[in-house]
């Protein structure tokens, strides 16, 4: 009795939807073997293609649906980078929008049934986090030199203060792609898990009405969540793009 009460328990799992698995069979994970992961950024990049390349490959006066959103986006995020970042760090868009466009298709398509959502691993953000930052220290050490260095040197505070916050500046500063990376991954797990755990009561007759309701609100605020966390992770990208490119400014 007990065994059959634990085989029709209800058991919800919502961690397994972030399991990382090889595609072609076995259990051992090497860094040149191809997983769910892989297939899902290769999917993310295919679809970046098919928006920005394909989709605009025949522009005309009057676009189509898909000329529309790609020209919608590529002005949004040009006028994100020349109003953060400044006129200098306009030639940097390029990379910016790329961040941009794969976050946002990674975060979207982890929303479809059946697929996985890279960006809900902190391997994935920090990669990307660290990009961002290593990028933009040594931006900022070609472009101004030792004179990088005096973001750290709070200027407008008293002198007795200075060395205090030099050292909060420091260490805010190194904790930058922390921050960056588990923002994002953290917010792409906890609603994904939510949803897992909410759907989880479907097989409860009594309750199914609610949950499909609550599961369609939760779906919506994921969509809203997948769109946001692209622009935070974008804008903070910019920030620190124009510390690089226009020198602190305290």
């Amino acid at each position: 009795m007990a065994a059959e009460g634990e085989s029709t328990g209800f058991n919800i799992h919502p961690m397994d939807q972030f399991v990382v698995k090889p595609l072609f069979g076995g259990d051992t994970i090497e860094w040149y073997t191809i997983t769910n992961v892989t297939m899902w950024m290769g999917i993310a990049v295919l679809a970046i293609i098919a928006l920005m390349v394909l989709g605009t490959s025949r522009r005309a006066i009057i676009p189509s649906r898909t000329q529309s959103i790609a020209e919608l986006i590529y002005g949004f995020i040009y006028k994100m980078v020349e109003d953060v970042a400044g006129h200098d760090g306009v030639k940097y868009f390029p990379y910016v929008l790329t961040l941009f466009l794969f976050i946002l298709f990674s975060n979207l398509l982890g929303l479809l049934p059946k697929s996985f959502t890279t960006t809900s691993h902190v391997a994935v953000t920090v990669t990307l986090a660290l990009m961002v930052f290593l990028g933009v220290t040594l931006l900022g050490l070609y472009k101004q030199g030792i004179g990088f260095l005096g973001m750290f040197w709070v200027t407008s505070a008293p002198l007795a203060i200075r060395p205090i916050l030099a050292v909060i500046e420091v260490i805010s500063y190194f904790v930058r792609p922390v921050s960056h990376s588990i923002r994002l991954a953290g917010n792409l797990m906890a609603g994904h898990a939510v949803i897992k755990v909410i759907a989880g009561f479907a097989s409860m007759a009594v309750v199914s009405p609610v949950v499909v309701g609550a599961v369609t609100a939760i779906y919506g605020l994921e969509l809203l969540v997948a769109v946001v966390q692209a622009y935070v992770f974008t804008i903070l990208t910019c920030v620190y793009l124009r510390d690089a490119v226009g020198g602190a400014h305290h």
